[in-house]
């Protein structure tokens, strides 16, 4: 049996990919973490001291991509109204909780909603290896470890 993955593991590593998209900026609103591009909020982490069970948030519009995270154990559509416009909340202590890498991709998903254009343009050309970068050496640092 695959052993579950330490979620505040899994929040950094989300954490730590999400501020090396192009722009991006961590903040502290109501005492929570959340990353956010162009002053919107793309990714929320919440508080990281175990006060309350560790997730993230994130808005997916892809089809495919929302309807993936929803079948997460214990996801959700987001509080306070934010499920209407797409926002999920995945919980990271669950037994089956999505991986970090997926995690990742859909924090890049919910980049690209919310990021204007231009950063978008810089992600995707060869200035924006910025996320590639943040995300390769996360894995190498994985494969390194084994």
């Amino acid at each position: 049996m695959a052993k579950m993955a330490d979620p505040a593991a899994v929040r950094e590593r989300v954490r730590a990919f999400a501020l090396g998209l192009p722009g991006a900026v961590e903040e502290f609103p109501w005492g929570e973490s959340v990353i956010k591009v162009n002053k919107k909020v793309f990714v929320f982490l919440g508080v990281g001291d175990g006060s309350y069970p560790p997730g993230v948030t994130l808005k997916l519009k892809d089809p495919e991509a929302h309807a993936h995270a929803l079948t997460s154990p214990g996801a959700g559509p987001a509080g306070y109204g934010l499920g209407k416009s797409g926002w999920v909340r995945v919980p990271l202590a669950e037994q089956g909780a999505p991986p970090a890498e997926l995690l990742c991709d859909w924090a890049e998903e919910s980049y690209r909603v919310i990021a204007p254009k231009k950063l978008i343009a810089e992600l995707d050309g060869d200035s924006g290896t910025a996320a590639a970068g943040a995300q390769r050496p996360v894995t190498t640092m994985t494969v390194e470890h084994r």
